[in-house]
């Protein structure tokens, strides 16, 4: 007879399969692109700037070749993802009781860029959170499997990058869905969390997160690496920003991020100095 994990996750197996079968009668361009080229839309809201950007001058628009729309942040919220079922509330900081840190890095895996911050990582001994495109992930399985293997957390962020908001809840179910199963397919496991693109959530995308067994994660400090704005700027908006249980937004993919490298090489050492530890997101 089987127990009650073993329905839940049978039942959560079929939804994550159903979920993909509606996903496969769309298909989308990988978001990977060129390492320095492959421009984007540039249209799309532009969010208010949080705290730590407000004190600083404002950083230059994107270039083309910066493709992502500006990120749509919430308010800081000290509710995060549940230990047990998965958590309604969109996690922003987590555990501020603690010297705690959460490092994201978005819109990977990408051949070039996912190893380098793998290697910066590595090096200091610290852990972080992976959350990947579909398309970008099924073209570099192996990428995904060296993240797991690195201890890092493989999260979801859809399969192609769309705006949920925007969507009917079948192709939000498709986006999330799909990308679930392949991550399960590649490391025995589906994920536990999930980013919306641009931070953009609504009642319909959450349940639906939910319902295929992911709590939502954003974000408190974003290192506006997706401006290009070098990398000591962004550098100094992550140190700026940071406070125990900062969930810190950065990419691995989506454009070129040799900044985004250089700058975790500068400020990872500073922020293990001043007593911090980056850990990954656990649901």
């Amino acid at each position: 007879m089987a127990t009650e994990p073993d329905k839940r996750t049978t039942t959560r197996r079929r939804l994550l399969q159903a979920a993909a079968g509606v996903a496969a009668l769309g298909a989308g361009r990988a978001l990977f692109g060129a390492d320095d080229s492959g421009p984007g839309p540039q249209t799309g809201p532009a969010a208010p700037a949080g705290p730590a950007a407000q004190a600083r001058p404002r950083p230059p628009e994107p270039p083309a070749e910066a493709y992502r729309l500006r990120p749509m942040a919430g308010e800081t919220s000290r509710s995060g993802p549940g230990a047990a079922a998965p958590h309604a509330n969109i996690a922003y900081t987590l555990g501020a009781d603690r010297r705690e840190v959460f490092l994201t890095f978005d819109d990977g895996p990408h051949p070039r860029y996912t190893p380098q911050i793998l290697r910066i990582l590595r090096r200091h001994g610290v852990r972080a959170t992976f959350f990947v495109i579909g398309e970008n992930a099924v073209e570099f399985p192996g990428l995904l499997r060296a993240i797991a293997e690195d201890g890092h957390a493989v999260a979801n962020h859809t399969w192609s990058h769309p705006q949920l908001t925007g969507l009917p809840p079948d192709a939000v179910r498709g986006e999330l869905g799909r990308t679930s199963e392949l991550i399960d397919d590649v490391l025995g496991a589906a994920p536990d969390l999930a980013r919306a693109p641009y931070g953009a959530w609504d009642d319909v995308s959450l349940s639906i997160c939910n319902e295929l067994g992911m709590s939502p994660v954003g974000w408190a400090t974003d290192s506006l690496d997706w401006t290009l704005p070098g990398a000591e700027y962004i550098a100094d908006a992550v140190l700026a920003g940071i406070r125990p249980g900062a969930i810190v937004l950065a990419h691995d993919g989506g454009g070129p991020r040799r900044q985004t490298v250089e700058a975790l090489r500068w400020y990872l050492p500073r922020l293990l100095d001043d007593g911090y530890r980056p850990v990954p997101i656990e649901p």
